[in-house]
């Protein structure tokens, strides 16, 4: 399973904004990004004006690295959703919501997209009663995820039930935080995925 093994810091600063990609301590005084903001490199500093293919890569590159997904799986996300009925780009943020990763970060049970990765690669989490470790795994509407029994006692997850008590999970997954649990209630709509996105512009880098 490819993943990014690099340090995730300097791609906040490389897209020149938070994308929240080391959980806590992106709100904390430690954030790389809060005490230098310039770009990576001894020419960081140097800011250069782009045009509309550096706007739209700059773009594609950042909703890559929010969902912590690399170039030729999200080229494959962006054909489906092309071949897909309805909008292009909600179809695209919408496959990449609903992956089994993202969703186990959103209902609370991971601090980052990350983490919840490393949770589902290593087993502990279930889908509709059967065992998953596929981060990738598509979820629908009626489906539903949690943490597998025998994993409930591990230390990492007596940590979760006291930080889902102060946690709200968007409107269309449903969370169950005294069993460690959730379902997907619905897909989600557009002004129910982040909103900092502009995927028409990822549309527009990939219909050159």
């Amino acid at each position: 399973m490819a993943r990014y093994t690099d340090p995730v810091c300097r791609l906040c600063r490389r897209e020149g904004m938070k994308l929240y990609l080391k959980g806590s301590r992106c709100y904390s005084k430690k954030c790389s990004f809060e005490r230098r903001p310039t770009p990576p490199g001894q020419h960081g500093v140097r800011r250069r004006k782009m045009g509309d293919f550096g706007i739209q890569l700059r773009e594609k590159q950042k909703v890559r690295r929010v969902y912590g997904v690399l170039e030729r799986q999200f080229r494959n996300y962006f054909i489906e959703a092309e071949n897909s009925e309805g909008i292009t780009g909600e179809n695209l943020l919408r496959s990449l919501e609903t992956r089994l990763d993202n969703v186990v970060f959103r209902l609370g049970f991971a601090s980052s997209r990350a983490q919840a990765r490393q949770l589902v690669a290593h087993g502990h989490f279930e889908v509709n009663g059967v065992a998953t470790n596929v981060p990738s795994f598509e979820l629908k509407p009626g489906d539903k995820i949690g943490v597998r029994e025998g994993r409930r006692s591990r230390e990492a997850f007596k940590l979760v039930r006291e930080t889902l008590k102060s946690h709200t999970a968007p409107e269309w997954l449903s969370l169950d935080a005294a069993n460690l649990a959730g379902s997907v209630a619905s897909l989600p709509r557009r002004d129910q995925m982040p909103l900092d996105l502009s995927e028409q512009l990822v549309v527009e880098y990939y219909s050159r």
